[in-house]
């Protein structure tokens, strides 16, 4: 893959797809790469599986090169929360969290205190449409905060917060952790205000489960304890028997065991691919058909609770309809995959949905209007 044009191709799903921020189906070439170490594995072979246990190191150096920080502080983790858990779980303070964060999040903080005798305690905030603002930080700031945990955008209406701003608020003595896994590999941003970034490979990365990661940078470490820190996680450099050796003093003591390496290979070549193309063409491609959906959904008069502006938003549009059950099972009836939660029906594009999924739409949403107008 060479060109932005030759990801796109790789789209090769069924029109309708309008659900990448729940999961994003695997995507061609890492169908291909997974199959191929699948069978190197089913040797047994030695040299096949060490050819295979390169994938670790591929996938910390791609996630790095993403972030703009060193591969030795990537880990690879079974799934985001597990990362949130590294990090959270050795802090003693108070930590800052939206009540309306994913539950990655907001029950990881809260699970925290508990497993810590209230060592880490939970400083919620609840900003207005679960934007998590500075002036929503601000109010909660005080000399006990150690952290703000949030997310980098938020899984119901795609508003981005501004980690930059973030950073400059809680100062340099705080952490700023945060989950990008609605971000990382779709929007061309700087993570280096952050001091710990989680993501997840199974979504807009289209590498499935399992492929996940956690970034430590060293001044995180300093202050983050890894008291979940595993056999792998250690000073030994092998098997160690009749000793309990300390934690490493590198990022590796944030793990628990060797990761898999099917899925480390997943999110290699997931990474490799969005950094082949581009991010910031991804982005840029990406925010075109937000701003597509975005007007189907004003043509026919159903409300969008988004951000309309491309620098506070991501690859997610939120509508809130008067009958958001019917709508969602219109749309479905229509063939489009979407996520339906509450009064919200959420919808979230790619950079290679095709022009026949907005028709879909489109037709989808003038039907759903027709039907409105004639039961009233």
């Amino acid at each position: 893959m060479s060109t932005f044009q030759d990801y796109v191709d790789t789209f090769d799903n069924e029109s309708g797809y309008l659900n990448w921020a729940a999961f994003g189906p695997l995507s061609p070439s890492v169908r291909e790469e997974v199959f191929a170490d699948a069978d190197l594995l089913g040797s047994g072979r030695p040299s096949s599986l060490s050819l295979v246990a390169e994938r670790i190191g591929q996938a910390q150096e791609l996630v790095a090169e993403l972030l703009g920080g060193e591969a030795d502080d990537v880990t690879l983790q079974p799934s985001s929360t597990h990362g949130l858990m590294h990090a959270l779980y050795g802090l003693k303070g108070a930590v800052i969290a939206s009540t309306a964060e994913f539950p990655s999040v907001s029950l990881t903080v809260e699970r925290a205190a508990a497993a810590s005798d209230r060592a880490v305690t939970p400083r919620w905030i609840t900003p207005a449409d679960g934007r998590v603002t500075t002036d929503a930080v601000a109010e909660a700031l005080d000399d006990d905060v150690v952290a703000l945990a949030v997310s980098h955008v938020d899984f119901r209406t795609g508003y981005r917060v501004d980690l930059a701003a973030l950073r400059e608020l809680i100062g340099p003595d705080r952490l700023l952790i945060v989950d990008a896994v609605q971000s990382f590999g779709i929007m061309d941003v700087d993570y280096g205000p952050a001091d710990v970034v989680v993501g997840h490979g199974y979504k807009w990365l289209r590498a499935g489960r399992g492929s996940a990661f956690a970034w430590f940078a060293p001044r995180a470490r300093e202050r983050i304890t890894p008291v979940l820190s595993g056999i792998t996680g250690t000073t030994a450099t092998g098997l160690f028997v009749d000793e309990l050796p300390a934690p490493a003093a590198s990022a590796r003591a944030y793990t628990v065991s060797q990761p898999d390496t099917l899925a480390a290979g997943r999110l290699a070549i997931g990474v490799r691919d969005v950094r082949d193309a581009g991010v910031a063409a991804i982005e840029a491609r990406l925010a075109e058909h937000v701003d597509t959906v975005i007007e189907i959904a004003d043509r026919h008069g159903i409300e969008v609770s988004s951000p309309r502006e491309r620098g506070e938003r991501a690859g997610i549009v939120a509508l809130e309809p008067d009958e958001p059950a019917r709508l969602a099972a219109a749309l479905a009836n229509a063939g489009l995959v979407v996520t339906a939660r509450g009064s919200s029906v959420r919808l979230a594009p790619h950079a290679g949905t095709d022009a026949a999924t907005f028709e879909l739409l489109d037709e989808a949403l003038h039907a759903f209007g027709n039907e409105t107008f004639t039961s009233t």
